[in-house]
């Protein structure tokens, strides 16, 4: 249950996220998630995007670097207590978080948490055994 995530290396100017939007825009590529973390010199961008192959091409086609991550799209509940049921499980068999961000279903009572683990195959296995619902990429480039 791997998704594409695109990063996007970004030197940490004014109108540099802009342009990135800009291009996929143009291109009618909608941005399904999101996430940025800087440093004072340069930001790494991680998107979801409706369609990633299009989206890959055409910011490398604009001279953007480019990477793409797998990471894992895990439906919690979006009640208090949700994410910490997920993590207990995850920390129970020793798997890292690397980074995750979110968003919430726009019609369902869930949010949707996309996780970037250091042991990904083990991530899926311990979340299928546990039946914690995974969103396949092909659901998430939709929603």
């Amino acid at each position: 249950m791997r998704v594409d995530q695109l990063s996007i290396f970004l030197e940490n100017r004014a109108g540099r996220l802009a342009e990135v939007t800009r291009i996929l825009s143009e291109n009618k590529i909608n941005i399904r998630a999101l996430s940025l973390a800087d440093t004072s010199d340069f930001g790494i961008l991680r998107l979801i995007v409706s369609d990633f192959e299009a989206a890959q091409k055409v910011l490398k086609e604009n001279g953007m670097t480019v990477g793409r991550t797998s990471v894992v799209a895990v439906a919690v509940d979006d009640t208090p207590g949700g994410l910490h049921r997920i993590l207990g499980i995850l920390g129970e068999k020793k798997i890292n978080v690397e980074y995750m961000y979110a968003f919430v279903h726009p019609h369902e009572s869930k949010a949707i948490i996309i996780f970037r683990f250091d042991r990904t195959d083990m991530a899926i296995e311990v979340l299928k055994e546990n039946s914690i619902a995974m969103i396949p990429g092909d659901q998430l480039y939709m929603m």
